[in-house]
């Protein structure tokens, strides 16, 4: 059936609105006159939703008690004045996924009754209202800060539907018996799959020997997922060759060298997601019955200091605020996941950047002829947005 559309106003507080609307002035023009906001929910439903499951819908969606900012049609319709040019720009997310705030809200639909509902998703508008007519490409670059590159995109036109119109690539088999390790080689090539030469051997003879069968080229791609530096732990207990020579430890062996010769005041070290020193006894208070409904207690405990570190470079570079904010974020969950429950007490965070190159304030060592890559963000937005 055809995609159910429903609009709410603002999609932005005013005091964004505010920012947005002086930041649109300085990069775009300062002709611009206003910036109004609002949320478009796209609804894929099964089957047409009778009287009683519409309103039901409505109220779910519009979460305040001001209906007036609800709407069956857009806010944003209303035609410009004479003198005035419009231009309209939507951002959602990307087709390729459904988002985790369109699996809450389809749940809280099904647990409500509206078990026709498929599939939700909510995307922000922006209707730029101008005295002059605007650059388009200072217009694209400013619409590139109001979405995550990551997992938006600008919407050419409004939805009509859910599907992406991408068909999925074939899975086919790599022939690894047939034409032996060279055509590992060759899918390492193609696919990018960065498969060192001990990962072709392994692989090879893991499939040809070992399982007796050819790997998929999905295989391959997931084998290279697990191998990236990100998720390569095993590596640092794995044996060490330097110059065809096999040394006596291993790389964790070698790191933990240090706190086996020493351990000091360590408490805890290469044992959980973070690492902690001894602190002192302290006076604090505590629940009665920890997990239930109670008072507090004062005691006197011992509590140790905990110490981690999160490296975020990539996602805070091609997103700064999203990427820092999920970098933050693991951070957070390594504290509390360390030893028997622990407290956030406070985080700090250092970026090394290039040329920050501020508007009016000119630096001798910037360098204004470099450029940075179009996927990135600049040194100043990741400055400014990651903090």
């Amino acid at each position: 059936m055809p995609m159910i559309s429903r609009y709410k106003t603002p999609a932005i507080s005013a005091i964004k609105k505010k920012d947005l609307l002086a930041a649109a002035k300085r990069q775009i023009s300062g002709a611009i006159q206003d910036i109004e906001t609002e949320f478009c929910f796209y609804i894929d439903a099964i089957h047409p939703l009778d009287a009683d499951e519409s309103q039901l819908l409505t109220w779910l969606l519009s979460e305040t008690f001001e209906p007036e900012k609800f709407s069956e049609t857009s806010f944003l319709a209303a035609a410009s004045g004479p003198r005035t040019v419009d231009y309209l720009i939507e951002v959602g997310p990307r087709m390729s996924f459904t988002t985790a705030w369109s699996t809450n809200a389809v749940s809280v639909c099904h647990s409500c009754g509206l078990a026709k509902i498929a599939r939700i998703e909510r995307s922000r508008r922006y209707r730029i209202r101008s005295s002059a007519r605007l650059e388009a490409a200072r217009l694209q670059d400013f619409s590139c800060g109001l979405y995550d590159r990551m997992t938006e995109c600008v919407y050419p036109e409004q939805l009509t539907s859910f599907e992406t119109g991408v068909v999925p690539e074939p899975v086919f088999s790599i022939l690894l018996i047939e034409e032996g390790k060279t055509a590992l080689e060759k899918i390492n090539r193609e696919m990018g799959l960065g498969l060192d030469d001990w990962d072709m051997d392994y692989y090879f003879n893991l499939f040809v020997g070992d399982i007796g069968r050819n790997p998929t080229n999905v295989e391959c791609f997931d084998l290279s997922q697990s191998n990236s530096e990100h998720s390569r732990h095993w590596f640092f207990r794995g044996r060490l060759v330097i110059d065809g020579r096999e040394m006596p430890g291993n790389l964790m062996q070698v790191i933990r060298q240090t706190l086996e010769a020493k351990p000091g005041n360590s408490v805890i070290a290469f044992k959980d997601n973070s690492s902690a020193i001894r602190g002192y006894e302290i006076e604090t208070i505590v629940p009665v019955k920890p997990g239930h409904v109670s008072g507090f207690r004062r005691a006197r405990l011992r509590y140790d200091v905990i110490f981690t570190a999160e490296t975020h470079n990539f996602p805070s570079g091609v997103a700064p605020f999203p990427g820092a904010e999920t970098g933050t974020g693991g951070r957070i969950r390594d504290v509390q996941a360390t030893g028997r429950g622990s407290l956030v007490i406070a985080g700090t965070a250092a970026y090394c950047v290039g040329n920050l190159r501020i508007p009016g304030y000119e630096l001798p060592w910037e360098d204004p002829s470099f450029a940075y890559p179009t996927k990135l963000a600049s040194p100043l937005t990741i400055e400014i947005e990651a903090s």
